[in-house]
């Protein structure tokens, strides 16, 4: 509590609160009643949405895992058809690794971060809403393909030549691919929400230094997600494309080659393993220092440490690619790389492990802390492992076969579903009434950490004698049958402490204000009282451990004494702060609940699965309507500046509106921009890497590039589109006025990118180039593709500010959407501009 005057002076609010303040936060935050809840965007319902669903399809996977452990219990088994099992097999690899692993660690951000930021919620509370029912609703049907027969069967790696329409006829690989390409841009989306809101709705004095390491890792995972998911995004575009249209990317007789997917994969696969560890082991960095009742040893280290991981993650991926017959110097170097990120991960254990051994007054012994132990071991299990596939001679020996299975386990449910079981014990006081039963959680544990090492340590032995990777039955006399009915035991054993979980969530989780708070009694901001609008005022942050280091914190925030006790503009809203020190900046004024978010999900999603079965119209069609409800739900997200500016608390008044690099906007729009970039990265990566594996298609066929003059045409049609955008912004009409200059500079801007695109493709074709004859051809066409996509966002945004200057929402104050329409088309002709000089000056430069 507060002790003396000069305490109670230094905080922003010290005037008793005004009556019927908090009552009109709760009116502000409301959630929907009844079937309205699933227009519901505030971070608790959509976190909690997204996290129900991401663990419902990790039982789903799981039941699909003990169909296929019961096949392989008994030699010669025919429970299931090899057809089946090869769906299955498919199905739960595939579920397990996009559709609960990732999205699980992205719920858990959006429904701790803003409570840990203590911010009333995301900046874009409406991309996250979409996101989840995009990944539901597409999550939901690739999932039940399962049941029809439409389920793919090549892996969840679906490697080519397999996945190839020769031998994968039927839509089944097309539902993976369109699928999970879908459901990877919701997971990008998610990932842009996360950024942003680490970045900027700290509460002010929470520097960068004092960010909770959950933060520090989601911040980390978001970043990968930005680079690492436009590598496969491109690579399924390229095998939906030569499934459909005969575009030969991946076929050897048309110049392409099937281990471009294997290195456009892989470079999105090995860092997805950290992506999905390092938000786990962000949680694990926050409850070992709540249980040992101390601060983290080594808080910088393991910042170091976090970074260091996905930084060497990018350097991985060909460590799965060792048994290709790859290069001896490329082995040598990606085998000394998955060594070295070793490192990182045991500077975290040995943080753990010291923070633990400071315990003060013993470490506490309760469910979270049984797994967070058993993670320790599991992974760290599963971290030698990796060592010794790491070794070339080694993965030889063993690639493709149940040790890799093993390993993969060992690294992924210690790394990342155990610490998720000790979150749902830890943070369930955090959003239920009640806490989780202590006596069944702690059956849960030995169930899970005995059925999952029984399961999975008698597959390293499997292997090791020889048992492939995807095999649907075996002899007898191979000897692998007692090992795999071991396994299958333990497998079942897993499947009870699972089901023990879900009976103890039915029993005691209930949605509601904690019934304890801070049971645990730690240090950070998400155990502050909250409700629906999150805190009652934003604290001012002077340590890592507020509610151990500022003594009557929780009860300052709860009386209103700290920043933005009230609703000034009388919305929702939070403090965006800055990006390095969190001093206060401005008032983000954010939209409430509604139906075109959800909408646009549905439409998108069916878009995508009415491609899926080539039913064209009705998919464009989706495809309008998803575009019209984007529109209408942005529409009213630049509310301009006549609220503001509002006294938050301590004498501050902040602006409720700002333009330009200070604006949270601006900042979604450039790493959306990183997106495209990485995309794009790996799409001149594919190019310059067939070049190299076809020399004797590829230089035949850039004969026939047209001559120079028509790209110089497209260059100078994509420098006047630029040139049209920036004169536009600074012909912007004070507010309140309008003329036409405006809206047509923007026309021209976008046209011009429009005829530059269309100039390319046709002087493309009238040269002879076709996309099926080779794959030189079809990623030349690929480029304009890519760069189409580009000119018909830009073009979509310039109509829509156009809209905006005539209904008089645009001027030189309120400018937002032109600046940010202007990033993209900058970048976009930056993208075009690149692709020309590639793709016409590469080729003569060596030929």
């Amino acid at each position: 509590m507060i002790k003396t005057i000069e305490e109670k002076a230094a905080l922003p609010n010290t005037l008793p609160r005004p009556q019927g303040e908090e009552e009109e936060l709760l009116r502000i935050w409301e959630t929907p009643k009844g079937w309205r809840w699933i227009t519901a965007v505030n971070n608790t319902v959509v976190g909690l949405l997204y996290l129900g669903a991401a663990f419902a399809f990790f039982v789903l996977a799981g039941l699909l895992a003990l169909v296929m452990r019961t096949q392989l219990a008994v030699p010669e088994n025919d429970l299931v058809s090899q057809d089946l099992y090869n769906q299955i097999f498919t199905v739960h690899g595939t579920t397990m690794m996009f559709l609960f692993a990732v999205p699980a660690m992205e719920a858990l951000g959006v429904l701790l971060l803003p409570q840990m930021l203590a911010a009333r919620d995301l900046p874009f509370p409406r991309l996250s809403a979409f996101a989840v029912w995009a990944y539901i609703i597409g999550g939901s049907v690739f999932f039940s393909t399962v049941f029809y027969g439409l389920a793919p069967k090549g892996g969840w790696f679906m490697y080519p030549p397999l996945t190839l329409t020769a031998y994968s006829p039927g839509d089944n690989a097309d539902f993976w691919l369109l699928g999970i390409g879908f459901i990877e841009i919701s997971a990008i989306a998610g990932a842009i929400e996360i950024i942003v809101g680490i970045l900027r709705t700290r509460p002010p004095g929470m520097s960068l230094d004092k960010l909770p390491i959950f933060g520090w890792s989601m911040l980390v995972f978001a970043g990968m997600i930005v680079v690492a998911f436009p590598a496969v995004i491109l690579a399924t575009m390229f095998l939906e494309i030569e499934r459909s249209f005969g575009w030969p990317f991946f076929t050897a007789s048309g110049g392409g080659d099937p281990l471009l997917w294997q290195h456009l994969f892989w470079f999105f696969g090995h860092p997805e393993v950290y992506i999905i560890f390092l938000p786990a082991a962000g949680l694990v960095s926050m409850i070992v220092p709540t249980m040992a009742h101390a601060p983290l040893i080594g808080y910088k280290l393991i910042v170091v440490a976090l970074i260091a991981t996905g930084f060497f993650s990018f350097g991985l991926w060909v460590h799965h690619m060792f048994a290709t017959g790859i290069p001896a110097l490329s082995l040598a170097f990606f085998s000394a790389a998955s060594m070295a990120v070793a490192v990182p991960s045991g500077i975290q254990v040995f943080s753990w492990i010291a923070t633990i051994a400071s315990a003060k007054g013993g470490f506490q012994l309760n469910t979270p802390s049984l797994f967070v132990l058993g993670m320790l071991f599991i992974f760290t299990v599963g971290g030698l492992t990796g060592i010794m596939v790491a070794m070339v001679p080694f993965d030889w020996q063993a690639h493709d076969t149940h040790f890799i299975v093993a390993h993969l386990h060992y690294v992924l449910v210690g790394g990342m579903v155990f610490p998720l079981f000790a979150t749902f014990y830890y943070w369930a006081p955090m959003v239920s009434t009640r806490m989780l039963s202590e006596r069944l959680g702690k059956w849960l544990f030995w169930l899970m950490f005995i059925g999952f090492n029984v399961t999975f340590l008698h597959m390293h032995i499997t292997g090791l004698i020889g048992m492939p990777h995807r095999v649907w039955t075996y002899s007898e006399a191979s000897g692998w049958g007692p090992y795999n009915f071991i396994s299958t035991v333990g497998a079942y054993i897993l499947g009870a402490g699972v089901l023990i979980f879900i009976i103890d969530l039915i029993r005691n989780f209930r949605v509601g204000k904690c019934g304890v708070t801070n049971p645990w009694q730690a240090g950070t901001l998400e155990w502050l009282p909250t409700d629906v609008y999150s805190t009652r005022s934003i604290p001012h942050v002077t340590s890592r451990e507020p509610l151990w280091e500022q003594p009557g914190l929780a009860e300052q925030v709860s009386a209103g004494e700290h920043y933005l006790p009230n609703a000034p503009t009388g919305a929702r809203e939070t403090i965006v702060t800055s990006a390095i020190e969190a001093t206060p900046q401005y008032v983000i004024q954010m939209p409430g609940n509604g139906w075109a978010h959800v909408l646009a999900a549905v439409f998108t999603a069916a878009c995508f699965l009415l491609l899926t079965i080539k039913v064209v119209a009705p998919a464009l069609a989706c495809a309008v309507l998803a575009i019209a409800c984007c529109l209408a739900w942005v529409w009213e997200l630049d509310k301009g500046s006549g609220k503001g500016p509002v006294a938050i608390g301590a004498g501050l008044k902040l602006p409720v509106y700002v333009t330009g690099p200070m604006g949270h906007g601006w900042w979604a729009m450039v790493i959306l921009m990183l997106v495209a970039g990485a995309l794009y990265f790996a799409y001149l990566f594919s190019y310059l890497y067939l070049w190299t594996v076809s020399p004797e298609v590829w230089p035949s066929a850039a004969q026939k590039l047209p001559a120079l003059q028509w790209p110089a045409m497209s260059a100078l049609l994509f420098v006047s589109s630029a040139a049209f955008f920036a004169v536009a912004k600074r012909t912007l009409p004070e507010p309140g006025k309008k003329h036409l200059l405006t809206p047509l500079l923007l026309l021209l801007g976008a046209l011009s990118s429009v005829l530059a695109v269309c100039l390319e493709i046709w002087c493309y074709w009238q040269t002879g180039l076709r996309p099926t004859a080779s794959s030189y051809e079809a990623m030349v066409y690929m480029d304009s593709i890519l760069a189409g996509q580009l000119v018909f966002a830009m073009l979509i945004m310039a109509l829509f500010v156009i809209a905006r200057h005539f209904t008089g929402k645009l001027d030189r104050v309120r400018s937002a959407t032109l600046e940010n329409t202007n990033l993209l088309a900058y970048y976009t002709v930056a993208q075009a501009l690149i692709g020309l000089l590639i793709i016409h000056g590469f080729p003569r430069m060596i030929l």
